[in-house]
């Protein structure tokens, strides 16, 4: 399942209200392993959207504790995100992962960073150990997915990125950059890209600020020459200087105030400031607007520039929604099969030892057999085995797809005929969920 909030339902102030610091990701993974109807886990945080897809033992209660989750760790009231957040259940869940990770759920269609931001989301979830087999194959599909629909398609065609939007958007509301001033707060991913469009669209003069003065330097050589760095306690001088600044950092408060644009205002009361903010949460107090000269965006007023240069890449939703539908049914198609994996397992173990056991009686019978000769009769042994499993793997495998229902009675029946004791209760559990999900 995915219980979530984005760009489509919920407007930046609340988005920001609800974020999690990126350095606490971590911990609330590691939370997250704690409630006892989550079974596996991970969190997907953007600019646009919070989603947290799980792997439950009962839907039910857990999306009841995924919501206990919320309200505990973010120690705060989460009552008002039942008006923004949604909640996909099954092949919803799948399919809505896989528009994430192609771009076709972004606020900039088919934009260039999702696919990395998903694949630091499934990075993270590793490393706390929240991942199990299921979410591991599910996020591993929707990234080849997300690559295909890229490489494959023109949906990451033409301006590929909320920052390029953004740096297009500061275009439109003070012309060239050639002779402008520009301001760059925060050296992260999103930071560095559009320090890098600006310098590619003419800026010859950017200023780039950041917490880590190491950081800021490695961005502004990668400029060039027309970069210099200003440390974070320098905000001010560096707003008396800038016409334009694009801010995106990873601050849970508001790193440009009225109070330090007033300041920087009274040095150049002649001279208008332009600000884009595209973070979430957001880096600019609204409030700044109410100073003479100064005009603010955040990163919801780019949707209708976005919404105008984009169709180009509406053109190639077709293919990608087909490229989906494929990646969609590769994966249930192994979710699925599932039921059959351990009887299978199961009985392959024991015919494995039943025939090693044999062999090793046979050599301690007839010591004269030669390597060669023993060689030769492991190998036959072997075929022997494989040959006779052959059709009834192949068969239970084939119903897991087609068949839930009988594939489950061929499970069971092969788990009693051959004693194998595979079918515990959390496996019978793990049975009904597939019925569950197709519904």
């Amino acid at each position: 399942m995915c219980l979530g909030l984005s760009h489509n339902t919920a407007p930046v102030d609340v988005r920001e209200r609800h974020a999690f610091p990126p350095q606490k990701m971590g911990e609330a993974l590691i939370a997250l392993r704690d409630y006892q109807a989550v079974r596996e886990a991970l969190m997907l945080q953007t600019c646009g959207r919070l989603e947290i897809y799980a792997e439950l033992e009962d839907y039910e209660a857990g999306v009841g504790q995924l919501r206990t989750f919320l309200n505990n760790f973010r120690h705060g009231d989460v009552n008002d995100m039942d008006s923004y957040m949604y909640t996909l259940l099954g092949t919803q869940a799948i399919d809505h992962l896989f528009r994430v990770s192609t771009g076709l759920d972004s606020m900039l269609i088919g934009e260039a960073e999702i696919l990395g931001q998903v694949k630091d989301a499934y990075v993270q979830a590793q490393r706390a150990r929240s991942l199990g087999k299921t979410l591991h194959t599910l996020f591993r599909e929707a990234l080849e997915a997300g690559k295909a629909a890229r490489t494959h398609t023109s949906i990451s065609g033409e301006s590929t990125s909320i920052a390029t939007a953004a740096v297009a958007f500061a275009k439109q509301h003070v012309g060239e950059l050639d002779g402008k001033s520009v301001l760059v707060v925060g050296a992260g991913k999103m930071g560095s890209l559009a320090a890098r469009r600006l310098r590619d669209d003419g800026a010859s003069d950017i200023i780039v600020l950041n917490r880590s003065h190491a950081r800021a330097q490695d961005v502004a050589q990668n400029l060039g020459g027309v970069a210099r760095v200003a440390e974070m306690p320098g905000l001010v001088n560096a707003l008396k200087d800038a016409d334009v600044v694009v801010t995106s950092t990873g601050a849970s408060h508001f790193i440009v105030t009225p109070g330090n644009v007033a300041e920087a205002m009274l040095a150049r009361p002649s001279r208008p400031l332009f600000i884009v903010d595209i973070a979430v949460p957001r880096d600019v107090d609204p409030e700044v607007t109410r100073i003479a000269g100064v005009g603010l965006v955040d990163v919801d007023a780019l949707k209708g520039l976005i919404d105008v240069t984009l169709e180009k890449r509406r053109e190639a939703i077709p293919l990608v929604e087909e490229i989906i539908a494929g990646h969609v049914e590769r994966f249930q198609q192994w979710y699925q099969s599932r039921v059959a994996v351990p009887v299978i397992a199961s009985l392959v173990q024991k015919t494995e030892a039943i025939r090693e056991a044999e062999l090793a009686r046979l050599f301690g019978r007839c010591p004269e057999l030669t390597e060669r000769e023993k060689i030769l009769i492991t190998g036959m042994s072997m075929t022997i085995v494989s040959k006779l499993l052959h059709s009834a793997i192949t068969r239970i495998r084939g119903k897991a797809v087609e068949n839930r229902a009988e594939a489950m009675t061929h499970a069971r029946m092969l788990d009693e005929l051959f004693e194998l004791q595979a079918l515990g209760d959390g496996e019978l559990v793990q049975l009904a969920a597939l019925e569950d999900m197709s519904e």
